[in-house]
Parts: structure tokens; sequence; C-alpha cells
């Protein structure tokens, strides 16, 4: 079972190819981008992506996760990622990061519109859940343009510590 590629106006999701270990490092290696992410760690290393990558194929095979690679079309750059990290038959939580000097352009909402159509189309994903640390104000504004209605605050610990997360979620009926 190969994943399939998506399109957008913009940005090619892919699957993630070993090659972009260098590239996942060097984004991810922002301290700012783990500050708002629940499992990516700071520091993190060239081999911590390559381990990473080497995951996902086996994880879509068995249907437990789907890891895209989001490329600007026009240049073939690699930019950030989004997943479902979790996917129960028809329902999956979105995940997501993205470079930082790719903050704020509108790719995020435009990579999660593309792959929430395509998992309601293709997968057979109906609910779509999401979370976001409280202070992250740019992942509120993307789960609000994907249409997931927000359900609660809750504390969670991630690494070691006390974290307050916003909680979302959607029927992709509504959401598409």
């Amino acid at each position: 079972m190969k994943q399939e590629k998506i399109e957008t106006n913009r940005l090619i999701l892919r699957a993630f190819e070993l090659s972009d270990a260098e590239r996942v490092a060097i984004l991810v290696g922002d301290k700012r981008v783990s500050d708002m992410t629940a499992n990516i760690p700071y520091p993190y290393s060239l081999e911590m992506a390559a381990e990473w990558i080497s995951l996902h194929k086996d994880v879509y095979v068995q249907k437990i996760a789907l890891v895209y690679a989001i490329e600007l079309k026009d240049s073939g750059e690699l930019i950030g990622a989004i997943s479902f990290p979790s996917w129960t038959d028809d329902e999956a939580v979105l995940g997501y990061w993205l470079g930082v000097e790719y903050w704020g352009k509108g790719y995020m909402a435009e990579a999660g519109t593309a792959l929430i159509d395509f998992a309601t189309a293709q997968l057979g994903i109906r609910k779509i859940t999401a979370l976001h640390f409280v202070e992250n104000e740019q992942s509120r504004s993307v789960i609000k343009k994907l249409g997931l209605s927000y359900i609660e605050n809750r504390f969670d610990i991630i690494g070691g510590e006390r974290r307050e997360v916003c909680c979302y979620e959607g029927q992709t009926e509504r959401v598409v």
C-alpha cells in the first residue's frame, strides 16, 4: 500500500523519504517549533529525524498513523509536516509542524484542508480531533480555519510538565 500524493494550489503533500532527514532536523531543530508541539524534543538530531521517518511506512500500512511531508510546489522545498499521529478506523487526531520562516502564510490551513478532504474521501475518516497549547495562537487560527469546534481546555503532562491544551473536534461532513 503506497501513500498517495496530495496537491493543492501551492503545496504537495507526499511521503517522507530518508533523504529528508537533514532538512527535518534543521526545521525542527528550532526551539520555537518544539516548544509548540507535544511530541518533538529539543534538541533534535539528524539521527532522530531519520528514525522518525523510518517509522512512517509501517504505521501507514498498519493504518494507525499517517504522516505527510509538506513541500512547496514551485520550489520543491520541504517546509513542514502534517499527520494523523493517531488513526483508528474512522477517527483521527490531527498533528502538524511548520518551519518558523513559513509561519503566518496560510500553508498549514491549506495543507490541513487538503489532508482532511483526502481522509474523508479516501480513508473513511469521519471525526477529526486536534489540540494545541493554550498559548499557541497560530495553531488556534489554523484549527478554526479547518472548521473544527472548540470542546474544552484540559491539562496534560507533556515532557514532564503540566501544560494546558485546547481541544477541538469535528465531523468531516461539517469540516469539509
